[in-house]
């Protein structure tokens, strides 16, 4: 029987020696097992910190480069939104100074109300309404200023009257009413007086209705002022007269026509030679046409026959007159048509053309009445009762005069 060995040191003979130690370190099974690596290494716990660096003051190494932030505000309530929260200060959110040194520093938000209003643009104060005068001509409710306001491409004010005048309940057609009417009477019986003395006589009264036409169209339009356009139409007039005078009577529809034509196409040359916008010179080329035309319409006064033009002037003067009397609008213009046809009926028998004059004066009377529904188109102008609603019923009644002298005389 073998003796018996010490088991406790033959069982260890072979196992690496055991280090003292506090507590046992962890083998590195990488490179093997421990009783096939080389010779004992020093401390384990050295030996795997041996090739790493340093560990340094992380409190201060990580922070080292950051900016620092300075101590800020809290930004008041709103500042954003008006439900978000103001931020916590650093100190509260254990901020160091070091880790905040190199921000830029925040200067105190201003007020929002402020700053929100900042780049708007200021707002005026609003005009004081000021109080009647004692004086001043009483106006229409809701009409405002008598005059709208001048420019020479038009008031776009005036497209809103009439339908401002519509939602008021009230009618955007204004008649022009007694003056304008006593002040047509006048012209039309002048003209009709001075017819009887010929064409010269008639020269004064005509170039007044001529002139009152091409400022009251531009008006009623609600151009002004348009010294231009008017002295362009008043010119085609003149030039309409002097034509009509040089050829005469039988040629008078002729020279008419031609000086129409020759000043559509001498406005339109002037209009695109304008340097308006396009809206606005077609807004003028078609009131300078429209003007010059009317204006040298009237010249039929001067090419109809003078018994004619003193019937046709009697007529229209008295359907102005009686259509500005205070009678419901059916009523007053079946008296108008009724006293237009009795002064062509009187005026006829005094000048020779006999029943005919009936005709003649009825057919006045209704281009009268035309031409003062045009001019009452307005909303509101005294200016343009005492210009177009003047001159309107003469100058629309001259072709009338004119081709119905023509058929009756």
């Amino acid at each position: 029987m073998p003796p018996v060995q010490d088991f406790a040191a033959e069982q260890t003979a072979y196992l690496p020696p055991v280090r003292d130690s506090a507590a046992p370190a962890q083998q590195d099974w990488s490179q093997g097992a421990p009783w096939q690596q080389g010779p004992a290494a020093p401390d384990a716990a050295a030996e795997r910190t041996a090739y790493l660096p340093p560990v340094q003051d992380f409190a201060a190494e990580q922070t080292a480069y950051l900016p620092p932030v300075q101590d800020r505000q809290a930004a008041p309530d709103g500042w954003f939104r008006e439900e978000a929260p103001a931020p916590a200060p650093a100190a509260a959110q254990g901020w160091d100074a070091e880790q905040t040194a190199y921000l830029p520093p925040q200067a105190a938000a201003p007020e929002p109300a402020a700053e929100r209003t900042a780049y708007l643009p200021p707002v005026p104060p609003a005009p004081r309404a000021e109080a009647p005068r004692a004086d001043a001509p009483p106006q229409a409710s809701g009409a405002g200023a008598d005059y709208s306001p001048p420019t020479l491409g038009g008031n776009t004010l005036r497209a809103v009257d009439p339908a401002q005048a519509r939602a008021e309940g009230r009618s955007p057609i204004i008649d022009p009413g007694p003056q304008p009417a006593i002040l047509t009477a006048a012209l039309g019986l002048l003209m009709a007086a001075a017819a009887a003395f010929g064409q010269y006589a008639l020269l004064l009264p005509l170039i007044a209705l001529q002139g009152l036409t091409a400022a009251g169209w531009f008006r009623l339009n609600g151009m002004w002022p348009a010294r231009q356009g008017i002295a362009l139409a008043f010119l085609g007039a003149l030039v309409a007269d002097v034509a009509v005078l040089a050829v005469g009577r039988p040629n008078g529809p002729g020279a008419i026509i031609g000086t129409l034509g020759a000043w559509v196409l001498l406005t339109l040359v002037l209009q695109l030679r304008s340097h308006a916008d396009p809206d606005e010179r077609m807004y003028g080329l078609m009131a300078s046409v429209t003007s010059a035309a009317l204006a040298i319409v009237c010249a039929g006064h001067l090419a109809a026959d003078g018994k004619a033009v003193s019937v046709g002037a009697a007529a229209v003067a008295v359907a102005v007159f009686a259509r500005a009397l205070p009678l419901p609008t059916a009523p007053s213009v079946g008296v108008s048509l009724a006293a237009a046809a009795g002064a062509g009926v009187a005026v006829g028998g005094l000048t020779g053309m006999g029943a005919g004059g009936a005709l003649l004066g009825l057919a006045a009377g209704v281009c009268a009445l035309i031409g003062l529904r045009v001019a009452a188109y307005d909303y509101p102008s005294k200016f343009v009762h005492m210009t177009a609603g003047v001159a309107l019923p003469l100058a629309a009644a001259a072709p009338a005069v004119y081709l119905i002298g023509r058929v009756v005389g």
